[in-house]
């Protein structure tokens, strides 16, 4: 996290009169916080420290990636269990009137905050790639917001709504997690898809449209049943299907374009990786031997 991003901790408990404010804090000196309130909605995305949440009358304790979505008027505050790690997260406020005017747009919108509201449940956990993504959405929105440029706030805007899809998203898989056999369809699917499109784009992209799956959902669903990550089998099954084109004597300079390598030099370094020598050696050493003519 780029330095000027990172706020100095807002002890302030109100809303200036915006739509949202958004800070990102890494603390090191961390003092007890009083349990309080707002008036205005929360979401909280955690980063690292050894801290219990505790929203209403539920205690969380916090792992990297966990949301928590706290509507107005929900009492909350941190325990530190240690102090040896830095306490790193992102606060996001949503004022009241931002809240009526995303949910006049579209009820769905608001969907996590409704939801937590609703049934009480203020955390829900991201994975690995989600957390990821979420941050990088985060940053470029204090980016944007601390921007002098031309529609800055227009952007802003546009980000924040962005984001909250995004998260609505999350949580909406993360309640409606499809069963084990629908999970093993999907893999087996996405393998049979690759293997007969290695010529293809098989970008993560391309993919998640394809099987109207999330990208994040793909490469879990991907990296659980395969062991490794989803661009390194593509790799692998390009590689072998170069390496038999380059035994049945097709064009070097054809084959890794063919098979969706950039250039000459990140063909030739993946190849020498996987089969310890350059392909034109590769061919060299596994020539067949040609058959005599017989007269």
């Amino acid at each position: 996290m780029k330095k000027r991003l990172s706020s100095d901790f807002n002890t302030r408990q109100y809303m200036k009169p915006v739509d949202f404010e958004l800070f990102y804090y890494s603390d090191t000196t961390l003092e007890s916080v009083a349990s309080h309130d707002h008036d205005y909605y929360e979401l909280y995305f955690f980063l690292e420290g050894d801290v219990d949440y505790h929203i209403h009358d539920k205690i969380y304790h916090l792992e990297y990636g966990d949301c928590l979505i706290i509507p107005p008027g929900t009492f909350h505050y941190p325990v530190f269990l240690s102090h040896e790690k830095a306490y790193r997260r992102f606060v996001f406020w949503f004022g009241k009137d931002y809240y009526r005017k995303l949910r006049s747009l579209d009820e769905a919108l608001t969907y996590s905050f409704d939801y937590a509201g609703s049934n009480q449940v203020y955390r829900f956990h991201t994975d690995s790639i989600a957390t990821q993504a979420l941050q990088g959405k985060l940053m470029e929105l204090l980016e944007e917001m601390g921007s002098s440029r031309a529609f800055c706030r227009q952007t802003a805007e546009l980000m924040a709504a962005s984001f909250m899809v995004y998260v609505n998203r999350l949580l909406y898989d993360a309640l409606h997690q499809k069963p084990m056999v629908y999970e093993n369809v999907l893999y087996l699917n996405i393998c049979n898809y690759i293997n007969e499109h290695l010529e293809e784009d098989l970008s993560l992209d391309s993919l998640a449209s394809f099987f109207y799956v999330s990208k994040y959902h793909i490469a879990h669903t991907f990296k659980d049943n395969m062991g490794i990550p989803l661009h390194q089998y593509i790799l692998k099954k390009r590689l072998h299907a170069s390496k038999n084109a380059i035994l049945s004597d097709q064009p070097i300079s054809h084959v890794y374009q063919q098979y969706g390598f950039k250039d000459y030099t990140s063909f030739f370094r993946a190849f020498k990786k996987e089969y310890g020598t350059a392909p034109k050696e590769y061919r060299e050493q596994h020539r067949l031997p040609e058959v005599p003519k017989h007269s």
